[in-house]
């Protein structure tokens, strides 16, 4: 008992905390419905779970498919040391957007529907059908893992075989439905504020998710590099800090187009409430982080490195929440913020997808890749000497 007390740390009190919250919030929603524990109405029916869950959640997880296409489709190998907690962040993201899905649905227990009724003009039911075949991908990618862990060399080699196509139907899936859920705002035009609305939503979601998958790459690897002391590929991450400027770049150049074709620039002028929040997620999601990021002293650096990324996922939040909330809110004539049960299942969520993360990463060689290191490194003085000079660096943390 007092060995159990002693492992207690303050963040695993404050885990207990939120999934206790978030447990019992789990209760009232499935029990009473979505009347008793959120703030949505039929004037507003989406709210936090939409915009953050689901929005917020499949971007977040663009790295798997943007890191698996640099190694596996471009073959630049070198980046193969941080595909796996990559892949794995991926898996966790997809799995938990299905999970948050649940919460919002009225009916929750009908969301296999969408595998038996086909209606091939909806954009939902593209997403869906994208949504679950790239969440079984990811699970076929990161299988390799769990084969490992337990010697199952046969299946091993199966699925090594197929990885390239897994890849290839990887990215495939993922620029459908990363692109399709801004397609989703595209049939309302009269409800979306004029800043948000605009008929490349499915394009500025599909690079923004590019741009935010890069930055995702960068905090998992140095909250992993935190939580499990290992070392952190520097090298690997500036060169990510690079991809990050050159899409950043490109949105910005893409939303600046789009404000001037649709004459929409006197809107950024006006005294209102979606005006700051546009001024802020440009701000911070986009012209700060490429500002800092553009520097190559910052982007060498771990402290700047990180900062720049976080101001990118940051930004990439607060736009999503603008478009599915505050974009909304003027037409719909209703000021939205959500339940606290709202805020303590989506918390609770996040929560899990840390925890899994962790138990993954401490119980399977999620940071193992290729052959073993200490096999193929040579004896002798001056081949050692040969093999330290050509290792890569790592900044250990």
């Amino acid at each position: 008992m007092k060995r159990k007390l002693q492992s207690l740390t303050f963040w695993k009190i404050v885990a207990g905390i939120i999934i206790a919250s978030g447990l019992y919030a789990t209760y009232i929603r499935f029990t009473q419905g979505l009347g008793a524990s959120t703030h949505l109405s039929d004037q507003f029916p989406w709210g936090l779970w939409i915009g953050f869950d689901i929005l917020c959640g499949v971007g977040l997880a663009a790295g798997g498919f943007t890191l698996a296409a640099i190694v596996h489709i471009f073959n630049i190998k070198r980046f193969e040391p941080i595909l796996r907690p990559t892949i794995l962040t991926a898996f966790l993201g997809y799995v938990l957007v299905i999970v948050a899905l649940l919460f919002d649905l009225g009916r929750p227990l009908q969301i296999w529907h969408a595998i038996i009724m086909w209606n091939p003009h909806s954009v939902m039911f593209e997403v869906a059908w994208c949504v679950m075949l790239y969440t079984t991908v990811l699970a076929l990618e990161f299988s390799p893992v769990v084969l490992e862990k337990f010697n199952l060399t046969r299946p091993l080699k199966i699925i090594k075989r197929m990885t390239a196509p897994l890849i290839i139907l990887g990215v495939l899936l993922s620029t459908l439905h990363q692109s399709s859920l801004g397609s989703l705002y595209l049939i309302v035009p009269e409800k979306l504020y004029a800043l948000w609305y605009t008929p490349y939503l499915p394009v500025f979601f599909y690079v923004s998710a590019i741009s935010v998958g890069c930055a995702m790459v960068i905090m998992e690897s140095f909250l992993s590099s935190k939580a499990f002391k290992k070392g952190l590929e520097m090298n690997l991450l500036t060169e990510i800090g690079r991809i990050i400027v050159v899409m950043l770049a490109v949105l910005l150049t893409m939303k600046l187009m789009d404000l001037s074709n649709r004459e929409a620039f006197p809107l950024l002028l006006l005294p209102r409430w979606e005006t700051y929040m546009y001024w802020l997620e440009i701000g911070v999601g986009i012209i700060a982080p490429l500002v800092l990021l553009s520097i190559p002293k910052v982007r060498q650096n771990s402290t700047g490195l990180f900062a720049g990324a976080l101001l990118v996922i940051i930004g990439f939040v607060v736009n999503r929440l603008n478009i599915s909330i505050t974009g909304m809110e003027a037409w719909a004539k209703v000021s939205y913020f959500p339940s606290w049960m709202e805020i303590a299942i989506t918390l609770m969520i996040v929560t899990t997808g840390f925890v899994v993360f962790s138990l993954a990463a401490r119980y399977l060689p999620v940071f193992k890749h290729g052959a073993d290191p200490k096999a193929a490194r040579p004896h002798g003085f001056e081949e050692e000497l040969l093999y330290l000079s050509q290792s890569r660096h790592v900044e250990v943390v």
